[in-house]
């Protein structure tokens, strides 16, 4: 299993930063890998909505089914892996600065098969690759959030 942590500081509140990433759907702005969100039933907020996100990471395109574990606006969304990818993946909001900046976290422990190299591909694609791949969509969300605070 590989984990993955990423985390930048925002200047906005944990509420305006769930604004922006409380839509599931939007997440495909701010993300480079992911592709296309496809939702799986009506369900399209909190708990138990699953989704099928189109993932693109170089040559490798696979699409990775995912179910919200957990939902605590302004504070948390969790979500399980339960496609080829397996594992679960969690961000977290934490205000800073009396609750005027936020500490966005993506954290992630996942599990690739071995046709896709095991625990190999987690420790290469996962450690190196993907952490520097979510690194710059923490620098696109922090463009989305700061664009969101000027009204734009």
């Amino acid at each position: 299993m590989a984990r993955i942590t990423v985390s930048t500081e925002l200047d906005a509140s944990p509420a305006a930063v769930w604004d922006v990433v409380e839509p599931v759907e939007r997440h495909v702005d701010w993300m480079a890998d992911a592709e296309s969100i496809t939702f799986v039933g009506e369900q399209t907020r909190g708990t138990g909505t699953r989704f099928l996100c189109r993932t693109a990471v170089g040559p490798l395109r696979l699409t990775d089914a995912m179910t919200i574990t957990e939902w605590e606006p302004g504070r948390a969304m969790g979500v399980a892996h339960v496609g080829i990818v397996t594992g679960s993946g969690r961000f977290t909001l934490e205000p800073i600065d009396g609750g005027t900046r936020t500490r966005f976290t993506w954290s992630e422990d996942l599990r690739f098969p071995w046709w896709m190299g095991g625990p190999l591909a987690g420790l290469v694609g996962g450690r190196l690759v993907m952490a520097a791949i979510w690194r710059r969509n923490l620098s696109r969300l922090r463009e989305i959030v700061a664009s969101a605070g000027r009204g734009a």
